[in-house]
């Protein structure tokens, strides 16, 4: 079993990574295999609604310039997803909605290839715009017939410099206890 999760943050050991972390720890305490792949290092660049995926469907992006194809061979290689993103202006960070447009559009080419996966959603905030990055990253997942396993509260911490997010007590308890639903809903679906 194996999981993937996508960091959306510039900030590669910033607070986002943190809180994703802290959800590995518990899948990794049930034996599920995780790993983080950082978008900043190689940035996916946005869509431009060329087609093209819906005429090859090969389960490929068009474009070859960048690690979105990459990406989607871990996706469709995982059980289970993890999109994390801070809060940038109210909404998640571009290079994270680049991966959603783009292996979203590639996902509907090709029968909705990321059916009935487990995905979650994890949120870095300092105010506000959390809920709207959360609610973005699930309407990816329901539109993609996956499956979003909940939590204590919704999958968010709070934090502005790096390791603040470590403070926010309820935010690290909501990651553990998602990182225990997500674990367990895996183990249900691989039955």
């Amino acid at each position: 079993m194996l999981v993937v999760a996508f960091n959306g943050s510039p900030r590669k050991n910033g607070n986002t990574a943190m809180l994703i972390r802290e959800v590995f720890k518990e899948l990794e305490k049930e034996g599920i295999k995780t790993e983080l792949i950082q978008l900043a290092e190689n940035p996916v660049r946005g869509c431009t609604a060329c087609g093209k995926c819906f005429t090859m469907r090969n389960k490929r992006c068009a474009i070859e310039s960048d690690m979105l194809n990459s990406c989607i061979e871990k996706m469709l290689a995982a059980d289970g997803i993890i999109l994390g993103s801070p809060v940038y202006f109210s909404t998640m960070t571009p290079e994270l909605k680049a991966l959603i447009d783009r292996a979203g559009m590639v996902a509907r080419a090709n029968n909705d290839m990321f059916k009935r996966k487990i995905g979650i959603a994890v949120v870095a905030e300092r105010r506000a715009g959390s809920v709207l990055t959360f609610d973005t990253i699930n309407n990816f997942f329901l539109i993609s017939q996956m499956i979003i396993p909940g939590s204590s509260y919704w999958n968010m911490g709070v934090g502005m410099a790096p390791g603040e997010v470590k403070k926010d007590k309820e935010g690290m308890a909501t990651m553990r206890t998602l990182g225990v639903n997500m674990a367990w809903l895996i183990k249900r679906v691989k039955e």
